[in-house]
This record gives C-alpha cells, sequence and structure tokens, in this order.
C-alpha cells in the first residue's frame, strides 16, 4: 500500500481517435490500442478523445503531433507527443511500451 504523498502521479496518456473512422484499418489501430492500454494502464489513467466530434481536439492532436494533416489515432502522455499507431505498434512489439 502506498502512503498518501509518496508516489508522483505520472501524466494521463490521451489517444486521440475518432469514432466516424472512415476505414476499417483506422478502426482496428484505435480498438487494438485500446485493447491493450484499456482505461488505466500499469497505474496510469488513459482518456481517450474523440477528434470527430470535437475541432478543438482535433486541432491539439495536431499541435502536439506537430503534423498538421495528422490522423487518429495519436498518442500522447499529458502533452508530450509519444507517436502514431505505428509507433505505438513497433514498441509493443519490441517490448518497449513502458519507454513509448
Amino acid at each position: 500500500r502506498t502512503q498518501k504523498g509518496t508516489k508522483q502521479k505520472m501524466a494521463t496518456v490521451v489517444v486521440y481517435v475518432s469514432t466516424v473512422a472512415g476505414s476499417l484499418e483506422v478502426k482496428k489501430q484505435q480498438q487494438r490500442i485500446e485493447m491493450i492500454l484499456g482505461k488505466n494502464y500499469q497505474g496510469t489513467d488513459v482518456t481517450y478523445v474523440d477528434v470527430a466530434a470535437d475541432e478543438d481536439a482535433k486541432k491539439k492532436m495536431r499541435q502536439i503531433a506537430g503534423i498538421d494533416k495528422a490522423v487518429p489515432p495519436q498518442i500522447c502522455n499529458g502533452d508530450q507527443y509519444c507517436g502514431d499507431f505505428e509507433a505505438f505498434d513497433n514498441a509493443v512489439e519490441d517490448g518497449e511500451l513502458k519507454q513509448f
């Protein structure tokens, strides 16, 4: 049991998704991310943000990614950009998800 105040809270992992993804491939990518991360990954909260329903969220996703035409899924740790699905999948396959 961790005493209050002794464990630093990690930033929330944010996964930018689209509920109206135009392709089956994007839907499968989003499902794989959610299957692996869930709502809480090793003590870190995971939040899913639907950019299809929120234009400001889409702008923020693209700003954090530094890519004007970035499309979901994109993954961030707080406001730190981690990568897209390909980078996530490579980290999973290489056993380096915690570093991702």
